[in-house]
């Protein structure tokens, strides 16, 4: 190799050893982004181009062009995953190639209460912008189970349909088997439909046991439920009556009427949560058969009809003046 050659050669060297060092830099040098979180979304089909266009449009990192040759000389063209992610403020360019590689994709919450009707979970599934596709799934009441489930954006509502009937299929399968003996039910079904009515006669947690003792003890006496919420349910299908029950309603032998009816309406009345499926699985041992609110948002417990009576005219005076007291 004669001296200018090898002379050229180590400016070649040099100039490329001080491209790729400066390549570097601004690879891993802080980016422009704002001192807050930002939101991005690569939609399916987006190539890397148009992603690093996008990203610079965005001020979230300074140089497409050296983003598009990272991508290809790490192969990361390959591994960039669609989704929505959130970038920390000043990501450098390595660290958003890196997240877009990972799949760590932003995920979306939907809680579901406890107590809604299978329509009412339906439609706020349908509601929620950040899903997909129609709802083709038509789970019956009570098969879906209460909670908070995460997903990605673009995920298809029948997905997390499915997710939440085999969230309940799993616990019941958990919990059954655990159960009290001596129970007046024999299926999940059934006690996914005493659940439920627990579910809907109290909001205090700390009641859901006592007030599942009560129907239990009911049910093993031949004695009729007596529960409200089954009554409103034949009649809205879970929806808020808004007004007070009338006598009629109560006089009415409809499949949902716990007042005529001796033992469990046809279906569960809404969802019920772990907890009212817990208490219905592993209710005390009590004598109680009755309870009447207390005008306290609880409720007030009783053996004997007699004391039920003196505690319903308790609440009688109670619910009256709180009627009165209403503007």
């Amino acid at each position: 190799m004669t001296a200018g050659l090898a002379g050229l050669t180590l400016v070649v060297l040099a100039g490329a050893w001080a491209f790729n060092v400066g390549f570097q830099n601004m690879l891993k040098a802080p980016g422009p982004a704002a001192q807050s979180e930002t939101v991005f979304e690569i939609e399916r089909g987006l190539s890397v181009g148009q992603i690093a266009t996008r990203l610079k449009d965005a001020n979230l990192i300074s140089n497409a062009l050296v983003f598009r040759l990272a991508a290809w000389r790490t192969g990361a063209t390959r591994a960039l995953r669609a989704g929505e992610y959130a970038i920390p403020p000043q990501a450098s360019m390595d660290d958003i190639i890196g997240l877009f590689t990972s799949g760590a994709v932003r995920l979306h919450r939907l809680t579901i209460a406890e107590g809604l009707t299978t329509k009412q979970i339906l439609k706020l599934v349908a509601d929620d912008s950040a899903l997909d596709g129609a709802i083709t799934l038509k789970p019956v009441e009570g098969a879906l189970l209460p909670d908070t489930y995460m997903f990605p954006k673009g995920e298809k509502r029948d997905a997390v349909i499915a997710r939440m009937a085999k969230a309940q299929t799993d616990f019941l399968a958990q919990v059954w088997p655990q159960r009290v003996e001596g129970l007046p039910f024999d299926t999940q079904d059934q006690a996914l439909t005493l659940a439920s009515i627990v579910e809907k006669e109290t909001g205090l947690a700390s009641e859901r046991p006592r007030v599942a003792a009560v129907f239990i003890n009911r049910l093993k006496k031949g004695m009729k439920l007596q529960a409200d919420s089954t009554i409103v349910y034949g009649i809205t299908g879970g929806d808020p009556i808004g007004r007070q029950i009338k006598r009629s309603e109560i006089d009415d032998p409809a499949p949902y009427n716990t007042y005529q009816i001796i033992g469990l309406p046809p279906t569960p009345i809404a969802n019920p949560g772990r907890e009212s499926i817990l208490a219905v699985l592993n209710a005390p041992m009590t004598s109680e058969l009755y309870f009447v609110a207390d005008g306290s948002g609880g409720h007030v417990f009783a053996d004997t009809a007699a004391e039920h009576q003196r505690n319903h005219a308790k609440w009688r005076v109670i619910h009256k003046k709180q009627m009165t007291a209403t503007p």
